[in-house]
């Protein structure tokens, strides 16, 4: 069943569950059928193959996880968001990072018991247009076919916000209709396909996490035309998430599980080119690419090309980097996306956000309770430096479109 098809369709997630049972009763039949140890289930995550991962990966890579006493499997790579999610929702995978709006529209569009326990990043994705168009802005993108990896990302929400502001207008059409000069036609790609297309000038630009920018840049004759992280400061992308009932059910290996990933934070804030060697190609194979290209993805920020041609134009103030590792998952952050939300323009019916309180989403949808335990055991997590060390826990969210 392809979720995304059933997404654009307007319809639910109705017959997936139906078809697992829901996340509790799978959960309650596995907790029925351990009979041991709440260490004794191994870790089983899903990732999609973008630096959003990382956390996750370099956890396993490094063998955080045995060293807090948990087994673990060899973590899935899988290369579209929307198989992720089915594999998620059928208990195939006990952890998984998705896109942040992908688990609000899982508990309260279908009733799936997601958890958001961290962050996985900040930063890490951009706008790429191709070499075959002269965009520099978004006022120059009237007319475009633009890729999003999926309808319910902060990628469509902050490309949508910045193709308002310059009064063009987002629309959802066959590739083949006509547009207006003021029109945008966004559609829903995986990650991986979008080089290629770009490059086969499929599409005029996209908006995806990295290391799909690197990778645009050095294979597709693409070009950044803006850092997300230069429009929302320090911005959430990917978050890591759990079963509800499996955090109630297990929570000394919820808590386990949380400490490696925090720690696996740390390092990665702290060693960006050494982990990206690690994690590629040329290292030990968890991301499909180059070192090069994942360097890059990673460290390649703040040039004097990018500040020339606006793909920079705050980094003096903000000091943030092309990607950055911290797992606090800030509310104000939680609660401007509820908001951005009900203003994005998205495929299938998207009326569950009606009356959807942001105070509720931002209580309900996340557990702060494990991540802060982890936070203090490692608190370098203080250092990245999109974290204000002296009020770590607290943040306010500022956009510059």
């Amino acid at each position: 069943m392809d979720l995304l098809a059933t997404v654009g369709g307007g319809l639910s997630l109705s017959a997936l569950l139906s078809g697992c049972g829901s996340s509790e009763d799978s959960g309650a039949a596995a907790g029925s059928e351990e009979g041991g140890s709440e260490l004794d289930e191994p870790v089983k995550i899903g990732y999609i193959p973008i630096t959003d991962s990382v956390p996750l990966i370099l956890a396993h890579a490094k063998g955080y996880f045995e060293e807090e006493g948990l087994k673990t499997e060899k973590p899935t790579l899988i290369r579209g968001w929307s198989p992720l999610v089915e594999a998620f929702i059928a208990n195939k995978l006990n952890m998984a990072h998705f896109l942040i709006p992908i688990p609000l529209w899982m508990r309260y569009n279908n009733d799936v018991k997601v958890k958001v326990m961290s962050w996985a990043h900040t930063n890490g994705s951009a706008i790429i247009v191709g070499g075959h168009t002269e965009a520099k802005d978004f006022k120059d993108l009237g007319g475009s076919q633009i890729a999003v990896p999926y309808w319910y990302s902060m990628h469509n929400i902050v490309l949508q916000m910045g193709l308002v502001e310059a009064g063009l207008k987002p629309v959802i059409k066959d590739q083949g209709a006509e547009l207006a000069s003021d029109e945008v036609n966004l559609m829903v790609m995986p990650p991986p396909e979008m080089p290629a297309s770009l490059a086969a000038k499929k599409i005029d630009a996209y908006i995806v996490a990295e290391p799909f920018n690197a990778m645009g840049e050095l294979k597709a004759g693409g070009r950044v035309m803006r850092f997300t992280g230069d429009i929302w400061k320090n911005h959430p992308c990917c978050v890591v998430c759990l079963h509800e009932e499996q955090t109630v059910r297990k929570p000394i290996w919820t808590q386990k599980v949380m400490n490696a990933v925090v720690r696996a934070n740390v390092y990665a804030s702290k060693n960006k080119e050494e982990v990206a060697e690690l994690l590629s190609k040329d290292g030990m194979g968890y991301l499909p690419m180059p070192a090069a290209v994942i360097k890059r993805a990673m460290t390649h920020y703040g040039t004097e090309e990018y500040m020339a041609s606006g793909a920079c134009r705050n980094t003096a103030d903000w000091k943030n980097g092309r990607i950055d590792f911290q797992p606090w998952p800030y509310p104000s952050a939680t609660k401007f996306m509820v908001d951005w939300m009900n203003k994005t323009v998205v495929g299938g019916d998207n009326s569950f956000l009606d009356g959807l309180d942001r105070e509720m989403v931002a209580s309900d949808l996340v557990d702060y309770d494990f991540v802060k335990k982890s936070c203090e055991m490692y608190p370098e997590w203080k250092d990245d430096p999109s974290v204000n060390p002296t009020d770590p826990y607290k943040r306010e969210e500022v956009l510059s479109i």
